[in-house]
């Protein structure tokens, strides 16, 4: 029986071992599988979040750097604000002058292509260059206007020697504006060609001739003549009409540094809806009610606007609306622009002895007619008693300093 008991307990002791060791090294397993399967996970997780840190760092480490380079950016602008501003003025006048510059090139394209006769003027401007002049006083005549052309000629309108005098030394220009017939180079045309090879004192126009077409041609002159000539002012008067150069001169002289200036008599007549009267408007329903006035506009016996006006006119002619009265469209024309309407009572003196009693008294008229003719009555008969009244004389001009 002691020999069983010795026996039992040897047995438990060995298989105690075995169980030890069983348990020992299920352990172990156990160990190393855990630590095989943590480590790769927490490598992934902790590269993962320095990798955006250290994204995180150099996105606000440029955010910086932007707002340090923005905030130059605005301190440099501030500094050259003012350099800036007078960089966007020189531009404006640069446009402006381009502006011109193409309008002249569009006139000649279109001589060119209509087949009319470049003028000699603009010739010689693209030759020697553009110089500057005060004033353009462009005569507003017709076909059968000659005996009124020779009456202007004998009275107010330099001629000759002196005409050229006038042009090279006070910077004014004169000619008598006319355009062609319906037959281009039919008779009337070969009188006009004739008469101007004997005085050469005339700018003709791409235009057809025609009373009812004044609009059209008072827009094609102011196109014509900003092309031919850079002046400050751009006149236009009729062939009835006495003038005085130099008092007209002075009065525009004072307006000169102003850029958009429409100088001139204005007024603000009745828009006449009955065909059968004079100045009847076709399309007087576009001034409203009956009885209604137009806009003040100055009358069309003479007016004057400044060059970049005139540059206006000559880019935009061919959407500018004619109304059957000159007068009357250039004023549409200018009426929604940032112009400024000067209103001069001495550019439409009557006859005498209204402009002789303002010429004795020292204020010279600078141009007269009568308002009940539109112009001075039977002027071809009138214009030179008016002269001999009312004129500032000979030295006035040659004196006159603009």
């Amino acid at each position: 029986m002691s020999w069983r008991r010795g026996g039992g307990a040897g047995a438990d002791g060995v298989a105690r071992r075995w169980v030890l060791l069983l348990c020992v090294g299920s352990f172990c397993l156990g160990l190393l599988f855990t630590n095989r399967m943590w480590t790769l996970p927490e490598a992934s997780e902790i590269a993962i979040p320095n990798e955006r840190k250290g994204k995180e760092s150099e996105l606000m480490a440029g955010d910086c750097s932007i707002r340090k380079v923005q905030g130059k950016r605005d301190y440099g602008d501030m500094l050259h604000m003012s350099d800036t501003h007078h960089d966007a003025q020189t531009l404006d006048k640069t446009i402006a002058n381009l502006e011109t510059e193409l309008s002249a090139a569009r006139t000649l394209q279109d001589s060119f292509l209509n087949g009319s006769p470049v003028s000699e003027e603009y010739k010689a401007s693209e030759s020697t260059g553009r110089r500057k002049y005060l004033m353009v006083i462009g005569i507003n005549t017709a076909f059968s206007s000659r005996k009124r052309r020779d009456s202007i000629r004998n009275t107010w309108m330099p001629q000759g020697e002196m005409r050229k005098k006038l042009e090279e030394e006070k910077g004014i220009i004169i000619r008598f504006v006319i355009g062609h017939s319906a037959i281009s180079g039919g008779i009337v045309d070969r009188a006009i060609e004739a008469e101007d090879k004997k005085h050469g004192d005339f700018m003709r126009l791409d235009h057809v001739e025609g009373y009812l077409e004044l609009s059209g041609k008072t827009r094609t002159y102011f196109a014509t003549a900003v092309a031919l000539w850079d002046a400050n002012f751009y006149v236009k008067v009729d062939d009835d009409v006495h003038v005085n150069i130099a008092t007209l001169g002075n009065i525009l002289s004072k307006h000169i540094l102003k850029p958009r200036v429409y100088i001139g008599c204005m007024k603000s007549g009745p828009v006449l809806s009955d065909k059968d009267v004079r100045y009847y408007e076709p399309e007087h329903w576009k001034f409203g009610e009956v009885g209604n006035k137009y806009f003040r506009h100055a009358t069309g016996q003479l007016y004057a606007i400044s060059k970049d006006l005139a540059t206006y006119i000559s880019i935009n002619k061919h959407v500018l609306h004619k109304y059957i009265n000159e007068d009357v469209s250039l004023g549409s024309w200018l009426i929604g622009l940032d112009v400024e309407h000067i209103d001069d009572r001495r550019l439409c003196c009557g006859t005498p002895p209204d402009c002789e009693w303002k010429a004795q008294a020292g204020n010279t008229c600078a141009a007269s007619f009568d308002w009940k003719c539109s112009g001075i009555c039977n002027s071809v008969q009138n214009i030179w008693g008016v002269h001999k009244k009312c004129s500032e004389g000979e030295k006035a001009l040659l004196t006159a300093s603009f």
